[in-house]
């Protein structure tokens, strides 16, 4: 099974690695670009977007060798199916966003959408299961689903950060499923993280320089999303139930962020602003590189974290949820006061 899932990481990287020039070259014969007309905007010059297509061909390519070359049980080829489908919608929602810019979607309507992204996953038995009736089951799926793909969405507003905080990500559910039969997980998280590694060098280049759009983060949040409602965490303790929340804590704690100083200051939290933590640590002097390997290393805590709430007794787990809320209360005050410029 380990070879399965290396071919998997491989094949995802490689497609990946190899289509984002020619998705570039789409981009740039297309007119499509991400232009600095925002004061939201960092980025000086002109940047080409798309490349979240070709993180998506990665990791459906991926599946897709699974499917003729594998002979997983038909439970498992219908969650993949879930996962490139609820994905493909918001990929395709992604992609009229990035092709409308600088005006974009309304905010309704990618609402609207997102929420049936997550139906879609619910369709194909992707869903909380821990908590009853069922229709509140049902609302809960629909609110985590619609927060995680806009928490991927907001974070990727550095070269490189949304990527690698999807790598880390799907490596942390991998770590905590494998040991389970939830093999939908396994495949998947190997597939994901070999397009979302495959994209960052890519994302990262000084001369051939490439955004994955509002398709590629949107895609990778609901990916995500269905990608946590696949295992078991509450074989030990009940506690378990926020490994999740504490897989995708960066993204999430992001938002949460970012919407408290913008309600603070009495804007929406669907406006733009440049109020995120990674801008404010490199208002503080940090480079580019530093602060996303930062948040990457912080990711890789909050994912080992997630993995003791699965394997330790309530006390150890209430433990760590504590001290990990008084670090979050400690850097949310600290970098509140960080004025980005």
């Amino acid at each position: 099974m380990s070879m399965v899932y290396a071919v998997m990481f491989l094949a995802a990287f490689l497609i990946t690695f190899l289509t984002v020039p020619l998705v570039r070259s789409w981009a740039v014969r297309w007119n499509v670009w991400d232009r600095p007309d925002h004061l939201v905007k960092t980025h000086g010059a002109p940047v080409p977007y798309l490349g979240g297509l070709a993180v998506f061909l990665g990791f459906a390519g991926s599946l897709l060798l699974l499917r003729f070359f594998s002979d997983f049980p038909t439970g498992t080829l219908r969650s993949l199916r879930g996962l490139l489908v609820g994905g493909g919608v918001l990929l395709l929602v992604g992609l009229a966003d990035d092709l409308r810019k600088p005006r974009g979607l309304s905010v309704r309507a990618k609402f609207a959408f997102q929420v049936l992204a997550a139906f879609v996953l619910m369709h194909f038995d992707m869903k909380i299961r821990f908590i009853h009736p069922d229709w509140l089951a049902t609302v809960a799926t629909v609110l985590w689903v619609v927060g995680i793909s806009n928490a991927i969405n907001l974070i990727d507003i550095m070269d490189g950060l949304a990527s690698s905080q999807t790598l880390v990500a799907a490596l942390g559910f991998l770590l905590i499923s494998i040991p389970t039969e939830q093999i939908y997980v396994n495949v998947a998280a190997t597939a994901l993280a070999g397009a979302s590694l495959a994209f960052i060098p890519h994302n990262m280049s000084r001369t051939r320089r490439i955004f994955m759009g509002d398709m590629g983060s949107l895609f990778l949040g609901v990916v995500l999303a269905g990608l946590s409602l696949g295992t078991d965490y509450t074989k030990l303790s009940e506690v378990g139930v926020f490994a999740p929340l504490l897989v995708l804590g960066l993204p999430v704690y992001d938002t949460f962020f970012v919407s408290v100083l913008r309600l603070k200051d009495g804007k929406s939290p669907f406006q733009g602003s440049k109020d995120h933590l990674a801008l404010k640590l490199r208002a503080g002097g940090r480079s580019v590189p530093h602060v996303v390997i930062l948040f990457a290393s912080a990711s890789v805590v909050l994912s080992v974290c997630a993995w003791l709430l699965t394997k330790t007794p309530l006390g150890i787990s209430l433990w760590v949820i504590s001290s990990l809320l008084l670090v979050g209360l400690g850097v949310l005050i600290k970098l509140a006061k960080v004025v980005v410029h």
